[in-house]
């Protein structure tokens, strides 16, 4: 009997390091899959349809929440995003273990219609570094900086609704402790019981 793909569902303020823990992460995990989200925006330049999201029209948009085949959305000004539930479902009934890097809310979203889940948060060293990677950037103006941070602040408050939080004060380890949570979940019993029944 085949075993489920693991959903992991990866958060956390902008600047704790989030994207990059995950480019490497599937870098280093080929068979892990990346969900690509759906929005109604159009592509900037340099992205590509089905690799940075999926670019939907609103009318289209709107039939799939109709058929309810998001397993999360937001609204965020004139725009909509969202996860389409079948390429993630398709791929954990195959086997595979989906990865999700995804904003505080729509993780939340998700947790109540898939409390199977993984759901990881990733963290600063400390709430100075989180300022001065921020500021680093040097892409926002002092107002945008200041705007964030406070945004930061109140997000990281969420950790507690997520399973495991992973300090980043060291990328290599980092990761290292994100492919310990999933080497971990891979083993509970809950997920491998039917396949101990067939040998045992």
């Amino acid at each position: 009997m085949q075993k489920q793909g693991l959903l992991i569902v990866v958060s956390g303020p902008s600047g704790a390091g989030k994207g990059t823990i995950c480019k490497r992460l599937l870098e280093k995990n080929p068979e892990i899959k990346i969900s690509v989200s759906a929005t109604t925006r159009l592509p900037r330049k340099g992205e590509a349809d089905g690799v940075n999201y999926q670019f939907l029209d609103k009318r289209k948009f709107q039939e799939m929440l109709e058929k309810e085949e998001f397993l999360e959305y937001a609204q965020v000004y004139d725009n909509y995003y969202g996860t389409p539930k079948e390429y993630v479902f398709e791929n954990l009934e195959k086997g595979y273990d989906v990865l999700l890097e995804i904003d505080i809310a729509g993780a939340l979203q998700i947790k109540e219609e898939f409390s199977q889940g993984v759901f990881v948060f990733i963290l600063p060293p400390s709430l100075e570094e989180l300022k001065s990677r921020i500021i680093s950037r040097g892409t926002e103006s002092k107002e945008d900086i200041e705007k964030r941070f406070g945004c930061a602040l109140s997000e990281i408050q969420q950790v507690i609704k997520y399973d495991y939080a992973v300090i980043n004060d060291n990328i290599e380890r980092a990761i290292e402790d994100v492919e310990a949570i999933i080497r971990a979940e891979r083993c509970q019993v809950n997920r491998v019981y039917e396949q101990l029944k067939s040998r045992f």
